[in-house]
Parts: C-alpha cells; sequence; structure tokens
C-alpha cells in the first residue's frame, strides 16, 4: 500500500479523522498529506522535541501547533501527543520510522479518533515502520 493509501483509507477514510500526513521519523520528509493539511516543517520539530524530553514535558506547559492551529497538550508520551483545540483535536503517533499526524473534528469522539490513529501505528511498527 501506497502512504497516502494509508492517509485517504486507513486515517480519513475511517471517518474518524478528517485530515491527516505521514512523516518520516526525523520530520524532514512528508511521505503523504491530505490536500489541505498544510504543516510547516518546525511545527513537526517542535512536537519531536518533545519526545526526547523526560518528565514533565515542556509541552504541557506550551502545547503545539500543527498546521498553524494551536492545540492544549492532553497527552504526551515516548509514542503518543494528543491535543485538543475546543472540540477539534490532533492525534500524533510515533513509530520507529514514521510520525503519524492526524485531526479530527468536532463531530468525531476522541477516543474513537486515538483508537484509529494507534492502530494505524501498531499495524506499521508490526511491518517494521
Amino acid at each position: 500500500m501506497s502512504w497516502q493509501a494509508y492517509i485517504d483509507t486507513s486515517l480519513v477514510g475511517s471517518g474518524d479523522v478528517d485530515k491527516a500526513a505521514i512523516f518520516n521519523v526525523e520530520g524532514t520528509s512528508v511521505w503523504a498529506s491530505s490536500p489541505d493539511f498544510k504543516v510547516e516543517p518546525a511545527e513537526v520539530q517542535d512536537v519531536l522535541a518533545s519526545y526526547k524530553q523526560t518528565e514533565p514535558k515542556k509541552i504541557f506547559e506550551t502545547g503545539f501547533k500543527i498546521a498553524g492551529d494551536k492545540y492544549f497538550t492532553l497527552k504526551a508520551d515516548d509514542r503518543s501527543v494528543y491535543g485538543k483545540k475546543g472540540r477539534e483535536g490532533m492525534i500524533i503517533v510515533k513509530t520507529k520510522q514514521a510520525l503519524l499526524l492526524a485531526h479530527y473534528p468536532e463531530t468525531v469522539q476522541p477516543g474513537s479518533a486515538s483508537l484509529t490513529v494507534e492502530k494505524l501505528g501498531d499495524y506499521l511498527i508490526g511491518v517494521g515502520y
């Protein structure tokens, strides 16, 4: 399956996510993206920096930005970063070689969106990505 197919089928196609992107784990290359999802390289680098921090992670104090929108951090651990902006949210999952960024709209339950993104993360880890 192509990287774009993961966006179109596994993430956006699920109905739990309305836009998404997949970067390499260094955040330097976009492997696939929704057409209307413009993520800045500096935004990805800021999120990646939080994975290297020990507790307490700075991202809990500052929040994070993706595609120009600021999110309040709900969760930040070695695998995932979750954020909220009003009733919308962002789920970010780091695998061995990829970084999944997925936005869910206010009409989707956060738990449903996180399950969809985490499930794709588990699959990619299972196949070596």
